[in-house]
């Protein structure tokens, strides 16, 4: 993340704009036990990201950490260097009874970030911001890679789609140190989260209605 001084992108890269995407053709098969599933996304500083999923119907909790690289790396102080190989990422638990997989991925492709974008977004450059999406088994990587080649087949994005498969299983998910989550809600008027965060909120709600609530899931609050 960057300090207010260097807030002087505009557009997509600012979160002031979004993509209006149609589904996924295909989609992942709930659990019929009805248990609670997992995802986890990257998409630039984990602030944002964590954000709209906490605003996403269905969503039971939402994480912000660090995922891609190994365990004594997994802190801030080391992530931000992007020499770790961790990507900043949020841990999304979910209810598949009221929403799917693939409608995480319609949000995170659509609002969340700039899936087009190469190891960065808006102000913010490396590695560790990279767009990719940790997949948890075969089904999860199906149904993303099909959405991914849908969506470049389509043409909705000037260029294709730059985000990363990669299995979690390489690499677990490690939560980040506790001032960083639910930190879009604690800091509404942060020049970052101001420029770059709240507009993926609005969107959300403008784009997805049938999926946005107004009181976020918070961290601090499980």
């Amino acid at each position: 993340m960057v300090a207010a001084a260097a807030l002087v992108y505009l557009g997509r890269q600012s979160g002031e704009a979004a993509t209006r995407l149609p589904p996924p053709a295909l989609d992942a098969v709930a659990n019929p036990a009805g248990a609670h599933e997992t995802a986890v996304f990257a998409g630039g500083c984990f602030w944002g990201v964590q954000a709209v999923f906490q605003h996403t119907r269905g969503v039971l909790s939402a994480v912000s950490g660090y995922a891609g690289g190994p365990r004594e790396s997994a802190h801030y102080a080391s992530v931000v260097s992007g020499q770790t190989g961790h990507a900043e990422s949020v841990q999304v638990t979910y209810d598949p009874g009221q929403i799917s997989y693939g409608k995480l991925l319609q949000v995170y492709f659509s609002v969340a970030h700039d899936p087009t974008e190469l190891n960065r977004q808006g102000p913010d450059y490396g590695t560790q911001y990279r767009s990719a999406v940790f997949y948890q088994d075969a089904q999860q990587l199906q149904v993303a890679e099909r959405y991914i080649a849908q969506l470049d087949a389509a043409g909705v994005f000037p260029r294709k789609i730059a985000t990363q498969l990669t299995p979690l299983s390489a690499s677990p998910f490690y939560p980040a140190e506790a001032h960083h989550q639910d930190y879009a809600t604690r800091n509404p008027h942060d020049a970052y989260i101001a420029t770059y965060d709240r507009p993926k909120i609005a969107n959300l709600k403008t784009m997805l209605p049938e999926v946005y609530r107004a009181s976020p899931v918070l961290v601090a609050g499980h």
